[in-house]
């Protein structure tokens, strides 16, 4: 598969990761972390804002390997 082809594939998947994670991050903000101190919600909103990261980052490998020889 060429690189832009999965360039392609990984981002439609990426936003619709996001499309979900955000809404259960807001969930799950707006339930739990608002009887919280400040200290603590600037902690939890810090890790609820990088966790996308590590479940996307084999699909961002995957889009950014080169292409097969041909």
């Amino acid at each position: 598969m060429r690189r832009r082809t999965r360039a392609l594939i990984g981002t439609i998947a990426i936003l619709a990761f996001v499309i979900v994670y955000a809404p259960l991050a807001m969930a799950l903000a707006d339930s739990r972390i608002a009887e919280t101190p400040a200290l603590v919600q600037a902690l939890l909103y810090s890790i609820l804002g990088i966790a996308w990261i590590f479940p996307l980052m084999p699909l961002i490998r995957w889009m950014e390997r080169p292409d097969d020889p041909v």
